[in-house]
């Protein structure tokens, strides 16, 4: 099989890559492990309002039509984040936004990608690439570009002879059942050590889960996971689903050869957080851009870095120096939390939250 574009992945990178691709006129063609897109959900499932987006990266240009999502979409909306020490004390973040059923987005943008000329592949296993051909568990595919959309430990980025993500961390969510108040909820502390819990109200339930570092934490996930729901009475409705989270940032180099890293591949997450559904789709227009432009008009592939150089490298640098920070002060004891989020207060909680600097 030959194309111009091969994307591995369609979540929501991969979906947004190879929609911007085919519409400059590229033979593309989305590979995907999963006999489904977007199942199962391994995400918080809260998209930022455009507003809080170009808050934390000025330089991504006009977002409005890139994050169009369609209101049928959009569960809930978003009235601010309460970030909870270990004492139960709330400090309110105005931050507005919105919840969402990922698998539908993901299917969404994988759509909008086949409705411009896309062909997708589901339940195709990407093993490697040579000399411009991926080996697949469904044979091989020639191409011209290859974008690796395929998560924190991506096969295209080891192919390519990228480096990988760093200290990745191992979260788990599911779905809780009940009527939630509009905020997202941070926990901080020994249920969720050097990272936090969450509950993110949806309709009629809420997305639910833990993270932690390994170097803080004494037990597994779901022992963690379990006191987490019992502390707060959540009746889980869904299997619990885990994945690694990259907590280091953009990886250095995200272009080599003919190929090209994007979204939690390429470290395109925020640190402090874990959010990388914004980023996702801010990058993967520029990667697909970029593609369709090279197959039809010869652009270097650099000019991607370039522009993620631009959009995210300063304010993801500075969340995985504010991340750092708390791996060195707030983190290790409960007592250390509480006093570092007293000591930072709600102004300087939320500089951290949209990627600016703590401290002058």
């Amino acid at each position: 099989m030959k194309t111009d574009v091969l994307v591995v992945g369609a979540g929501p990178a991969g979906g947004t890559a190879a929609k911007y691709a085919a519409a400059k006129g590229a033979k593309v063609t989305i590979v995907e492990r999963r006999p489904e897109v977007g199942v199962p959900v391994r995400c918080g499932e809260m998209m930022p309002s455009d507003e809080e987006i170009i808050k934390m990266f000025p330089n991504a240009g006009d977002i409005s039509s890139l994050f169009d999502i369609p209101k049928d979409m959009r569960l809930r909306e978003i009235e601010g984040i309460k970030l909870i020490d270990p004492k139960g004390k709330e400090r309110l973040i105005d931050f507005t936004g919105y919840t969402m059923d990922r698998d539908k987005l993901d299917k969404h943008l994988v759509s909008e990608a086949v409705d411009e000329g896309a062909e997708l592949i589901p339940s195709c296993l990407f093993l490697r690439t040579e000399n411009g051909k991926a080996a697949t568990s469904l044979g091989e595919i020639e191409y011209k570009v290859i974008i690796g959309a395929d998560g924190p430990g991506s096969r295209v980025a080891r192919s390519l002879g990228l480096q990988k993500n760093s200290n990745p961390y191992p979260a788990v969510t599911a779905q809780a059942k009940g009527d939630f108040d509009p905020y997202v909820h941070m926990f901080f502390g020994g249920i969720a050590p050097g990272a936090y819990s969450w509950i993110i109200p949806k309709k009629g339930q809420a997305n639910v889960g833990v993270g932690f570092s390994p170097k803080f934490a004494e037990g597994t996930l779901s022992e963690y996971f379990e006191k987490f729901r019992a502390k707060h009475s959540l009746e889980i409705m869904t299997k619990l689903e885990g994945k690694y989270v990259p907590s280091e940032g953009m990886i250095d180099r995200i272009v080599e050869g003919s190929g090209m890293l994007v979204g939690e591949a390429a470290g395109q997450v925020i640190s402090v957080n874990g959010g990388g559904l914004p980023l996702a789709l801010i990058a993967g227009r520029v990667c697909g851009e970029v593609a369709g432009d090279n197959i039809s008009k010869g652009r270097s592939l650099s000019d991607y870095q370039s522009e993620c150089e631009r959009i995210f490298r300063k304010p993801l640098a500075t969340a995985a120096s504010n991340k750092r920070l708390a791996d060195t002060f707030a983190f290790g004891s409960d007592r250390r939390t509480e006093m570092c989020m007293s000591l930072l207060g709600s102004r300087r909680m939320g500089n951290l939250i949209r990627c600016k600097r703590i401290f002058p």
